[in-house]
């Protein structure tokens, strides 16, 4: 994670080897923003149409620092519209910047920041920008493109002490972020059940949360139907892993259940060969929750947090659960599964039964669960599904963090699609509405807690090009809106 660090001196007083300037589409072309950030001989000297330079979001072009100026290179990051310059546009804008200065040591962000709102934005996209996943490349390659690894923002509001509480929490929901970027990224051979539990407790270790973890004895005993009928196929066992952090006097009492399959084939229900490589980030929620709530418990947020992560791998072998088994998950339920790569929703039930047999206030789940959401809503925009308030609660949440949710409703006739003829519900129904019906497959085991399922299916591995803060492969999302989402109880205190 690089160093970040405020600044309010003249720019031209700054040594760094990349300085950061925004460029805002406006009526009358391209320009500088804020234009009084550089001298007027640099200044001067940057013509933005001849260097192409369009302002356009997610356009990052370099060129040298010149004379005037102590930075070796001028980095000018596209900020869209004037009218637009949003938080969102500025994190952005930053990340953008950051992304692309791979194997640069130092940069000093300079865009428009004179709002608390607008620094934390910028702090929080630069960090978010500067990634890399370098786990698996060897010799010069495992160095190569290394992130920034200081970054400083200038603002006039630098030493107040608002703006370094906004820093710190920048960093924190950064490094959370890019925890869970490196768990999605991580080899399926390498994360599996048990070794993302161990992972889990090494991260809790010296932090005021506790780890229980359930294998396969504890999961038999407890009636963890839906663990262990996926865990059938693999050799390597499931896995519930409970994380609780538990402040003093608590403004709300909130569990967090992620779905964690370290890889999905579909099991007996096997996937196309194509594209399955990407089945290693279907443990993508299970990662967001660990790294919320260790993001809430550094935050010290005054809310009770249970994390429940669902871990299983979901293998074909002559052991596999097959399509017609009726299993039991926790609480009795039983369930026909008619399709086995239909596995999340299976963990899940698990999860939410346990998780509600706590009596929390809410109950939020997230999961790479369908691939009906990418056909609704496409690879960057996530659903968010559940009762009313809390799913208005959870998109508000998402709007103050940056990530895009779209709230998605739960219509009672999709229902019946899932009634089953030997169990008391089959886990597939309709094949049209896909994503919902698998939400109300969920909402059979939230009993009456408050409750949201989000649906994190496309946008939590990005298969494209990168872009914004956003990098190729695991991307974190889901971390941001949950721990926002706690926040809103700190806020009611």
């Amino acid at each position: 994670m690089a160093d970040l660090s405020f600044t309010s001196k003249d720019l031209s007083s700054l040594t760094t080897d990349a300085l950061v300037i925004g460029v805002v589409q406006t009526p009358a072309g391209p320009a500088l923003s804020p234009s009084d950030a550089l001298p007027e001989a640099v200044r001067k000297n940057i013509d933005l149409t001849l260097l192409g330079v369009s302002g356009a979001p997610d356009t990052v072009t370099r060129i040298p620092g010149g004379t005037g100026l102590g930075a070796k290179i001028i980095v000018l990051t596209g900020l869209g519209a004037v009218a637009s310059l949003t938080p969102e546009a500025l994190r952005r804008a930053a990340g953008a910047a950051t992304r692309t200065l791979g194997g640069v040591a130092s940069a000093v962000i300079a865009l428009p920041a004179g709002e608390e709102h607008d620094v934390a934005a910028v702090a929080e996209g630069a960090l978010l920008g500067a990634y890399a996943f370098r786990t698996y490349r060897t010799g010069e390659a495992a160095t190569a493109g290394t992130p920034l690894t200081s970054i400083t923002i200038s603002t006039p509001l630098a030493g107040q002490a608002r703006v370094k509480a906004a820093g710190e929490r920048a960093r924190v929901v950064a490094d959370a972020v890019h925890a869970t970027r490196d768990l999605v990224n991580t080899a399926p051979n390498d994360l599996f059940p048990a070794a993302f539990a161990e992972i889990a407790k090494t991260a809790a270790k010296g932090t005021s949360i506790k780890v229980t973890v359930l294998d396969e004895k504890a999961l038999t005993a407890g009636g963890y139907g839906g663990l262990l009928g996926v865990g059938l196929g693999s050799t390597r066992g499931p896995r519930l892993v409970k994380l609780s952090y538990t402040p003093a006097r608590p403004a709300a009492k909130i569990a967090l259940v992620g779905k964690g399959i370290t890889f999905d084939s579909g099991g007996i229900s096997i996937k196309p060969a194509k594209g399955m490589e990407a089945m290693k980030s279907d443990m993508a929620g299970a990662a967001a929750v660990l790294h919320t709530v260790l993001a809430a418990a550094k935050l010290g947020l005054p809310v009770a947090v249970t994390g429940w992560l669902c871990l299983a791998e979901n293998m074909p072998s002559g052991t596999a659960q097959r399509p017609s088994d009726v299993i039991t998950v926790r609480g009795g339920t039983t369930v026909e599964v008619l399709n086995t790569d239909a596995e999340g929703r299976l963990v899940l039930a698990d999860g939410l039964v346990a998780a509600g047999e706590e009596n929390p206030d809410v109950i939020l789940d997230i999961a790479t669960l369908t691939g009906a959401q990418m056909v609704a809503l496409g690879t960057r925009v996530s659903a968010v599904m559940g009762s009313d308030d809390v799913r208005a609660a959870v998109t508000a949440a998402a709007g103050e963090s940056g990530e895009q949710f779209w709230p998605m409703p739960l219509p009672t006739e999709l229902r019946a699609s899932m009634d089953s003829a030997v169990a008391d519900i089959a886990n597939i129904g309709d094949r049209f509405g896909g994503m919902l019906v698998a939400g109300l497959f969920l909402k059979e085991f939230t009993g009456s807690t408050p409750w949201a399922h989000l649906d994190i299916a496309g946008p939590s591995f990005n298969e494209g090009s990168a872009h914004g803060y956003t990098p190729v492969g695991g991307t974190g999302v889901g971390v941001r809106t949950m721990l926002s989402y706690l926040e809103t109880f700190t806020k009611k205190k």
